[in-house]
């Protein structure tokens, strides 16, 4: 896997002042405009980061996130986690923005950011911005930006307002993807606990971690629920089988790994709980009608 990007990396790309209390057990937070973007702007590369990120740009430009190439036409908020990889592979069109850094601690217990949707690998991490939605957006980023530089005695705790009020922003246009901003059923706390399982499974880093848990079967006892009790909830609160969004989650990630690793492919199959590279080939074509090989070098 390729170098994953630390924040004190970041800092100095940007010939910024390294903060002294960076990894502070506070948390962290700042906030920047995008100034190296236009005519002439290098790609930013694809890796992961070990901080969240929030983007706002203005203009179009082509976004990369785990194994898609999204196309950006006017305005947009984009958020990435470090769980998966992402970048920007043309940056000369867009006309300006924002983007602020965060660790995780920075809520402490006001807000965690796993539990949104947004944040999540399999979650909805682009948004397109009407003018108006870009407008607001950017009034939030400037205020941000203002705050940060401010003497307030209390600017941190209006900053986790305002960045969660970027967050709600998004997360209003796909209400249906974030079970878990509302009060949960039953059902959907089987369900959201059943997919936390499945992605502390990844991402896989190294050749000696292995997905084990590749079925309802082997969730069910783990989640303390019956096995068909754990399809029936899963399927009324998601609309996917256990069976099919399992395997999204191990064909995702085989995708990074075929494009961002040198590993052979039995090592990535063996990675992804198959027992035989050639079962592994078998998955491969079925959900893509292609083979890995294939898929790597195109």
């Amino acid at each position: 896997m390729p170098h994953t990007e630390t924040i004190e990396e970041l800092y100095k790309a940007r010939k910024a002042w390294l903060p002294s209390n960076l990894r502070h057990e506070l948390g962290h937070f700042n906030v920047f405009r995008l100034d190296d973007v236009g005519k002439g702007a290098k790609p930013s590369p694809y890796r992961k980061r070990d901080w969240y990120n929030i983007t706002l740009v203005h203009g179009p430009g082509k976004y990369l996130y785990a194994d898609k190439k999204i196309d950006v036409r006017k305005h947009a908020l984009v958020f990435d986690n470090p769980q998966v990889p992402f970048g920007w592979e043309q940056r000369d069109r867009i006309t300006g923005g924002f983007f602020c850094v965060f660790s995780p601690d920075f809520f402490h217990s006001l807000a965690n950011p796993t539990q949104y949707s947004i944040f999540q690998p399999g979650g909805h991490a682009l948004f397109e911005l009407t003018a108006e939605e870009a407008s607001q957006a950017n009034l939030l980023f400037e205020r941000m930006f203002s705050e940060l530089r401010s003497d307030y005695l209390h600017k941190y705790d209006l900053l986790r307002a305002l960045l969660l009020e970027v967050m709600h922003l998004a997360m209003k246009m796909a209400p249906n993807e974030n079970l878990r901003t509302q009060v949960l059923t039953a059902s959907q706390r089987i369900t959201v606990s059943f997919l936390e399982r499945l992605e502390q499974q990844f991402p896989i880093d190294s050749t000696e971690q292995a997905v084990s848990l590749r079925s309802a079967i082997d969730f069910a006892p783990r989640l303390n629920v019956h096995v068909n009790h754990l399809n029936r909830v899963v399927k009324e609160t998601t609309g996917k089988t256990t069976t099919q969004i399992i395997a999204e989650r191990i064909l995702q990630e085989a995708k990074i790994l075929l494009r961002n690793t040198p590993w052979s492919i039995s090592e990535i199959s063996y990675a992804l709980g198959f027992g035989q590279p050639a079962h592994f080939n078998n998955f491969f074509r079925k959900h893509t009608e292609s083979s890995p090989l294939t898929y790597r070098h195109v």
